[in-house]
């Protein structure tokens, strides 16, 4: 097969499930890009479970190209987390004590911005239950992508996917700006964002922790217009035009 020695079982399962979905076939080499499903009406299906800044480039030949794109970008709402041994011995199992939320999507929006409201462009993000498969080892070790600021005794070996628990989609820029909280000002701040996300208590408790990143993505997106900076705050307001 092409292209899927590194694939993790999340990457392969939803791979599977929606090449089912558009009727497409899998690991189709066209245009100088591998895609991950093509389906018979042009539309090229991608999904990404890592770094969105990745596949920007690969969006955006393929919209160059005429096809029309979905992204399926899932967004792990609770995570499982099993330690083995090198032997595949399990060592220990938990639940992560972190959650997600519908929020936690902003996280891979900041990397593909320019294309969110492109009308050849489709953004589909499951909510999704997984298990994070680490295998112990010997001495401290860095990450895979180098990200760790202190080595650990063990690594990240695969992402399992336990379930899709449900699915939104994003076209819009109403879609979108729907993800703003509804009791905000008209004229608001990250910190009005913020306050409104902590006053919601079924979202994580860090979730309030994204109101920078959420006005980001939407400000980038030519969502948001800056009306003034005040007392070190920028204040915008959702551009109507």
């Amino acid at each position: 097969m092409i292209n899927t020695l590194n694939e993790s079982h999340l990457h392969r399962v939803l791979k599977t499930i929606y090449s089912y979905r558009y009727s497409g076939r899998t690991e189709v080499p066209q245009d100088g890009y591998i895609y991950d499903i093509l389906t018979d009406s042009n539309t090229v299906v991608e999904i990404q479970t890592g770094n969105t800044g990745a596949i920007l480039k690969k969006i955006q030949g393929a919209i160059k190209a005429g096809h029309k794109v979905i992204l399926v970008l899932p967004v792990v709402m609770t995570k499982r987390i099993e330690l083995r041994d090198s032997d595949g011995a399990l060592i220990s199992g938990r639940k992560s004590p972190k959650s997600g939320s519908v929020y936690s999507i902003f996280d891979g929006l900041k990397g593909i911005y320019p294309v969110l409201l492109d009308d050849a462009f489709t953004l589909v993000a499951p909510e999704v239950r997984i298990t994070e498969a680490r295998l112990r080892t010997n001495t401290p070790v860095q990450s895979k992508n180098n990200r760790r600021r202190f080595r650990k005794d063990w690594i990240k070996t695969d992402k399992r996917l336990d379930e899709i628990l449900t699915e939104r989609e994003f076209r819009t820029a109403e879609d979108y700006l729907a993800l703003l909280p509804q009791d905000i000002p008209e004229i608001f701040c990250a910190n009005d964002i913020a306050e409104s996300l902590k006053r919601q208590k079924s979202l994580p408790s860090d979730t309030c922790r994204k109101a920078h990143l959420i006005i980001w993505v939407l400000f980038r997106m030519g969502l948001l217009t800056l009306t003034e900076t005040k007392n070190r705050r920028r204040y915008f307001r959702i551009n109507k035009e």
